[in-house]
C-alpha cells in the first residue's frame, strides 16, 4: 500500500483501501487497513464519527456504506474513507495525485 510522508516526529495514522480506488464501493468487497507509524496494540474503528469497536486486528472488511476512520495506540485519527453504495461511480486511484500526473479513471456501474 501507499504511505504518505509525514513531518518528523508526527504520529499519523493512515487508512489504506483495497481495492485501491476511491470512492470505495460496497460491491467491491472493500477491506480497510489501519496503519500507525511505530505503534502496536489495539485498533479503534469509527463509522460516521461514532465508535464502532476496538480490536487487535488492523484490517476489516466493510459491509455497510458510511465514512470510516481509525486510530491506533498513541496516534491520531486517520483521514476518513467513504464507502459508497452508489450504483454508478467515477473512481480515481487511492493515492496522492499531483498536478501533471497521468491518471486512470474508472467509470463503473
Amino acid at each position: 500500500g501507499w504511505c504518505p510522508l509525514s513531518p518528523t516526529g508526527a504520529q499519523t495514522t493512515q487508512l489504506l483501501v483495497e481495492p485501491p480506488w476511491r470512492p470505495a464501493v460496497l460491491w467491491d468487497r472493500v477491506t480497510l487497513t489501519c496503519q500507525g507509524l511505530g505503534t502496536t496494540g489495539a485498533t479503534t474503528w469509527y463509522k460516521d464519527r461514532r465508535h464502532l469497536w476496538q480490536q487487535g486486528h488492523s484490517h476489516v472488511t466493510i459491509t455497510e456504506s458510511g465514512t470510516y476512520t481509525c486510530d491506533r495506540t498513541g496516534t491520531r485519527h486517520s483521514p476518513p474513507v467513504t464507502v459508497s453504495d452508489d450504483p454508478l461511480v467515477l473512481q480515481v486511484p487511492a493515492r496522492a495525485l499531483l498536478e501533471g500526473d497521468t491518471v486512470t479513471l474508472h467509470c463503473r456501474a
